[in-house]
């Protein structure tokens, strides 16, 4: 390391020896998770009853009137460029007018269906004196695209995603930050009215964002009668990870470390400042319009009820302990609940003295907690929820990526195979001990989850290293449970041609 990489590193708030652990990951890769198994209804996953539905809603109903504190947290930092790859593709290429049956084809058609519609229209006419319906019978179809992405004109090529235009209403257009703020409104809103939301933004977009919020919480609240409590931050510049050649020796550009942004992972970090008991996690572009998220509003609360469940067992469990008023019968039935409920299984629990056991379920019990909703695959099986071997030895749920499961073991593909759910990233997370102090999540995450990948940059190669997924490896030793919901749950916008479907028209 030169001097000027020691300062390089002192300003981003990163230790020389973290530096050089993350150089040595390069060497040493991340491994395979051990697997028992993936998770399945009445194995690793809960499938509530309409009994149990409605207890669960009615315990966060409670949760709510008694003054618990809630927050809502949106990582909205994504960039929309990957929705309208096909679209970019189409504008570099030399056809004029797409292919039959292409994706581009398919979005030229549905013209009239998008929320963004009017917007785009109004630019085509400023750009080409010419609406969208001439530019579409003149086969004017690259220029309807440019007016979409350039900069001149929509510019949604370079916009994050949550400020898009999703869904059309009669007093016009909504985009997904206002769809969170909406559904905050009917499933987060405190006893005082009051909704707490959190976004994390990329440091370029922040003050559209704000701008944004601005211009639509008035109105939201008005139509709600909610107040709002809205703050924003940006991965830290401590979590950046640095990038090597192929040979794993620092990558440098015009002599100076190149660092980039660690994943999602690196979101642990803001997650951990919030200060709330509950907070739900759920991503930018998984929203409806309101005549589609009666779903997503009923399981929204299922799945929080179901979490004060959970954590009402174990701050009973713990204060049993603590007081030490229990019985041989009450140490039986918390190993119940951990085999149960939490599907901590763990053989050298059968060996231990009565004292070490009880301090074993105290240390397994005083976690975090997260219930996960999990919808039903229908499509190709790929990362999920399944139950694996932690390095304790003991066995518990995660969410695995397809990078965290050894291709080459033929028992793993089996279990890929024939796994019944995939994770939507629906989560909800009670993250203060039995004494209303906050766990400093960052140290639940396992180290050894992460992933690395190959990039390039001005064409050379370089690798990546990918930190343990904020619901993935950085919530690795948390209480977890899994909880199905219905697909209607689950309605993402990968690609622009998503808005087409029955889910995002109103």
């Amino acid at each position: 390391m030169t001097p000027e990489d020691a300062k390089t590193l002192e300003q981003r708030g990163i230790t020389p020896e973290h530096f050089n652990a993350q150089i040595k990951r390069f060497e040493t890769g991340f491994p395979y998770l051990r697997i028992l198994d993936s998770a399945r209804i009445g194995a690793g996953i809960v499938g509530l009853d309409d009994a149990g539905m409605e207890k669960a809603v009615a315990r966060w109903d409670k949760f709510l009137a008694d003054g618990g504190e809630v927050y809502k947290f949106v990582p909205a930092s994504g960039a929309a460029s990957r929705m309208f790859k096909a679209l970019f593709e189409f504008l570099d290429g030399e056809a004029n007018v797409p292919a039959e049956g292409s994706a581009v084809a398919k979005f030229i058609d549905g013209l009239e269906n998008f929320a963004f519609y009017p917007e785009l229209d109004k630019v085509a006419k400023r750009l080409y004196d010419a609406d969208l319906n001439s530019l579409k019978a003149g086969n004017r179809c690259k220029e309807i695209v440019a007016a979409l992405l350039g900069r001149e004109g929509l510019n949604y090529g370079n916009l994050p995603k949550g400020l898009l235009e999703f869904h059309s209403y009669a007093d016009g257009a909504r985009t997904p930050l206002e769809e969170h703020l909406v559904e905050g409104a009917q499933t987060a809103a405190n006893s005082k009215g009051i909704v707490n939301l959190h976004f994390t933004v990329s440091p370029e977009h922040r003050a559209l964002f704000e701008e944004k919020i601005a211009a639509s919480v008035p109105a939201i609240e008005k139509k709600f009668n909610v107040k709002y409590n809205i703050s924003l931050s940006e991965q830290k510049k401590s979590t950046d990870t640095v990038a090597v050649n192929p040979d794993n020796t620092p990558f440098r550009e015009n002599g100076n470390l190149l660092f980039r942004p660690g994943g999602h992972g690196a979101l642990i970090e803001n997650l951990n400042d919030i200060d709330s008991a509950v907070i739900f996690i759920k991503n930018i572009d998984n929203v409806v319009p309101d005549s589609k998220r009666g779903a997503t509003i009923d399981y929204k609360k299922v799945i929080a009820g179901y979490l004060m469940e959970v954590q009402d067992r174990i701050a009973a469990d713990l204060e049993m302990i603590n007081t030490g008023k229990y019985t041989i019968d009450d140490i039986r039935e918390m190993i119940a609940f951990m085999h149960d409920t939490l599907n901590i299984r763990d053989e050298k629990m059968k060996t231990l003295e009565d004292a070490d056991l009880v301090l074993y379920i105290k240390e397994k019990l005083n976690r975090p907690i997260r219930v996960c909703g999990m919808v039903r695959n229908e499509g190709e099986p790929g990362g999920g929820p399944f139950v694996t071997y932690n390095p304790d030895g003991s066995t518990s749920p995660q969410i695995l990526e397809s990078t965290q499961i050894d291709p080459a073991n033929a028992s793993y593909k089996e279990m890929v195979s024939k796994a019944t759910h995939f994770n939507p990233v629906d989560l909800v997370c009670y993250v203060k001990d039995v004494n209303g102090k906050k766990f400093d999540l960052p140290r639940y995450a396992d180290p050894d989850t992460g992933f690395i990948s190959s990039k390039s940059k001005n064409g050379k190669e370089l690798r990546a290293l990918e930190l343990p997924g904020l619901w993935n490896g950085a919530m690795s030793d948390w209480n977890t449970v899994f909880v199905e919901v219905p697909i209607a749950t689950f309605n993402p916008v990968k690609t622009v041609n998503d808005l087409l479907r029955d889910a995002h028209q109103g």
